[in-house]
């Protein structure tokens, strides 16, 4: 049952592609996204191991650089790792440690917030960007 509920999710979501980004509208508040981001991660029982202000340090560099324009209210990356998935993805090619480890990110920017993930290459990562995307899922449903 669960299966079936997460893929009528992939099929009935819409996430926009940018680049290298799945990107996901979040329907509330930066600081409302960031918990249940953080929340869904602790909930899968992994470890975040860091959270990245990129936000606050492209707001308080920008005059730095040269920079007037705001590029985000805000902005933060989850970093973690899963121990089975990364294993698995690592044992067909022990190369894919190039995408370890995940992240996640929430951003604010023009008053709409959004979560996404790094859309990786087709195979074996496949495991992991359905990780990303069962808890950007959660995270969603809150």
């Amino acid at each position: 049952m669960r299966h079936a509920i997460f893929g009528a999710f992939l099929a009935l979501s819409t996430p926009a592609f940018a680049g290298e980004a799945i990107t996901y509208a979040y329907d509330g508040s930066f600081e409302d996204a960031t918990f249940a981001v953080e929340s869904a991660i602790v909930d899968q029982g992994l470890v975040i191991d860091y959270v990245s202000h990129v936000g606050d340090m492209l707001n308080r560099t920008g005059a730095d650089v040269g920079s007037d324009a705001m590029l985000f209210e805000a902005a933060d990356i989850f970093i973690f790792c899963s121990a089975v998935v990364s294993r698995e993805v690592m044992e067909v090619d022990p190369m894919n440690i190039v995408h370890c480890p995940y992240g996640i990110f929430v951003t604010e920017r023009e008053g709409a917030v959004t979560i996404g993930h790094r859309d990786f290459p087709e195979g074996p990562m496949d495991k992991v960007e359905a990780l990303l995307a069962g808890i950007v899922k959660s995270a969603m449903d809150g």
